[in-house]
């Protein structure tokens, strides 16, 4: 049944009507026939309906380069384009490019390890961790740096007897304060009354014994008579002035041999601080804070100081740790001594000296010039010397060596005892300690 419809390509009807041709002999109409009335058939029949201009939207438009459709009816296929040629015509077709070729097999892959040309989106974050790592990286090796610095610049001596046969547990150290003024300049000696500057004795010696328990400082007085090795018995602040006597650099080992045979021990290590080097760690850590119990005058100590908590400055300090102008004489000195090295160590080992460069590192530079240590010691063991004396001032004990008259001869009883606990690597107790 015909829907008015002209009949699709390659089916019975298509095509164009043909001519009536002229009647065949049987009266038809044939090929070359004429329809009645003899006139003439149009061009083509039927006649073409005529063409309506298309819309916009439904122009062809040029096809771009590289697009693909992903239309449903296969991937990579094209949407099928709108004729404007007449029905039984085909459009002529465009030459194949290369372009339009689709590549076979899979897509190319980037090499490991190279990336997109171009910033990244967002640009580059700054990597914190790597700044954080390379700055504790070059703070670590200034410090080592200077400490190896400081390490090499230490004053050494001679001070271990190679030959020594004592043995004790934990670490001794033999803390020697010289009274010599050589290197003061005529004018320093005026304003801290230093005096002869000839002088060659040692008016603070200290024995520092650390090791499983407590730090335990002794002192030992100055007048204390000893038996000095090859010079007999004389008080012991001369065997250091001896020693010299007999060739120079040799009065820091005689010291250390007269102390080890009056108390058993084995010396480890050796520091000696004179008086330039006392004031000069004093002004680099911007004085001292002390109680001092009792108000003192003392001019051969170019001392005048009143009682209380106060800051004391290199000229001060020096004068209170020399003077002897009170009723417990060279018993109230050592104690002195005592009081003002652990309320000095406590600063030096400080947080707030510590972590100051200000502070650090004209202290270290002062104490690298201003102390003298065996040739055996380097700049760890000074700091845990330092450790040590902070430990004397938190719940360590200090003590003097027990005597039986005066400051002269030793209680050799309690003072024997007092030497064995600390072989022992034991805390001295009761009976044992001195005043």
């Amino acid at each position: 049944m015909s829907d008015g419809r002209p009949p699709k390509r390659g089916t019975p009807g298509w095509g164009p009507p043909r001519r009536p041709g002229p009647p065949s002999s049987a009266g038809g109409w044939g090929s070359g026939g004429r329809p009645p009335g003899d006139r003439p058939l149009p061009p083509s029949w039927p006649p073409a309906a005529p063409q309506q201009p298309l819309p916009r939207s439904a122009r062809p438009t040029a096809p771009q380069q590289g697009h693909r459709s992903t239309v449903a009816g296969g991937r990579g296929q094209q949407p099928p384009a709108t004729s404007v040629f007449p029905s039984g015509r085909d459009a002529p077709r465009r030459p194949a490019r290369a372009s339009d070729r689709r590549p076979s097999g899979p897509p190319p892959r980037r090499p490991s390890g190279s990336r997109p040309a171009g910033p990244r989106p967002g640009g580059r974050r700054p990597d914190l961790g790597r700044r954080i790592r390379t700055v504790l990286v070059v703070a670590l090796v200034l410090i080592v740096g200077f400490a190896v610095y400081i390490d090499v610049s230490l004053d050494r001596v001679s001070a271990l007897p190679s030959d020594s046969t004592n043995s004790s547990e934990g670490t001794n150290y033999l803390i020697v304060g010289s009274d010599s003024r050589a290197e003061l300049t005529p004018e320093q000696r005026a304003e801290l009354a230093t005096g002869d500057p000839e002088s060659e004795l040692t008016d603070t010696i200290m024995l520092l014994h650390t090791g499983s328990g407590p730090s335990t400082l002794v002192s030992i007085p100055r007048d204390s008579m000893v038996d000095i090795p090859g010079h007999g018995r004389h008080k012991i602040n001369s065997a250091y002035g001896r020693g010299e006597g007999e060739s120079p650099g040799s009065g820091p080992e005689l010291l250390t041999r007269t102390v080890e045979g009056a108390t058993g021990l084995r010396i480890d290590h050796y520091v000696q601080i004179g008086f330039t080097g006392f004031v000069n760690v004093v002004d680099a850590v911007g004085g001292v804070d002390l109680c001092v119990p009792e108000a003192i005058e003392d001019p051969k100590a170019a001392l005048d100081i009143e009682a209380g908590c106060q800051t004391l400055d290199q000229a001060t300090a020096l004068g209170y740790v020399r003077t002897r102008a009170t009723a417990s004489s060279d018993f109230g000195r050592v104690e002195r001594q005592r009081a003002f090295i652990s309320a000095l160590l406590q600063k030096v080992t400080s947080p707030a000296t510590l972590l100051n460069p200000f502070r650090i590192v004209p202290l270290s530079l002062g104490l690298s010039s201003a102390i003298t240590v065996d040739d055996g010691s380097h700049v760890w063991n000074l700091a845990l010397f330092g450790l040590a004396m902070r430990g004397v001032s938190d719940g360590g004990v200090t003590t003097t060596v027990p005597v039986r008259d005066g400051v002269v001869n030793w209680d050799r009883d309690r003072a024997s005892a007092l030497f064995e606990s600390l072989a022992n690597d034991e805390v001295p107790t009761g009976s044992q300690l001195g005043p």
